[in-house]
């Protein structure tokens, strides 16, 4: 997918997020834009890794620092945590730009904004991991031992927070297909 489509995509999902009350900080934008590719198949062209907070893609950062040099996005500080990321106005005319590449994915991003929108940073961190494990590593069939992999994954999460997760994720991974 080419950069300017691409942007127009990030920037409504994030619209999205912060319409259903998101922080909407680079770690909401990194899981969602994770499920995004992984959960919802939008051709974003991210590449994720399991890293200190669940998935991350460092081809994302990049990418969100250069649409903050765009003028894209901002960041907005909101003490006492980190900043929040808003879409500009210039934002809202390259969507213009791409409102059929926009129509063909809408009903993808508003479905993640409702899933994802109002979760924490911690809420994220395990559901976006229980994605991972699910759809990348083919650890089994059970949720069980997909939750024991998670933990294993992540020693801070225990074994009933996976579950909860994988089995959230699962719930998802029906509503989509």
């Amino acid at each position: 997918m080419d950069r300017l489509k691409r942007a127009a995509l990030m920037t409504r999902l994030l619209e999205n997020l912060r319409d259903k009350r998101s922080w909407c900080g680079e770690t909401h934008a990194q899981k969602a834009i994770f499920f995004a590719q992984d959960l919802m198949r939008v051709p974003l062209e991210f590449e994720f890794i399991l890293y200190k907070h669940g998935p991350f893609s460092f081809d994302l950062r990049d990418e969100l620092t250069s649409l903050r040099a765009d003028g894209l996005i901002r960041l907005v500080p909101r003490w006492p945590y980190g900043p929040t990321i808003m879409p500009t106005e210039l934002a809202k005319k390259l969507q213009n730009n791409y409102q059929r590449t926009l129509r063909l994915y809408e009903d993808k991003l508003a479905f993640l904004a409702d899933k994802l929108g109002a979760k924490g940073v911690a809420d994220l961190e395990r559901l976006a991991t229980a994605l991972f494990v699910t759809v990348r590593q083919k650890v089994g069939e059970s949720s069980e031992k997909r939750a024991a992999k998670l933990s294993e994954i992540k020693p801070h999460i225990s074994y009933d927070q996976a579950l909860e997760a994988i089995r959230k994720v699962d719930q998802m991974l029906d509503e989509v297909h």
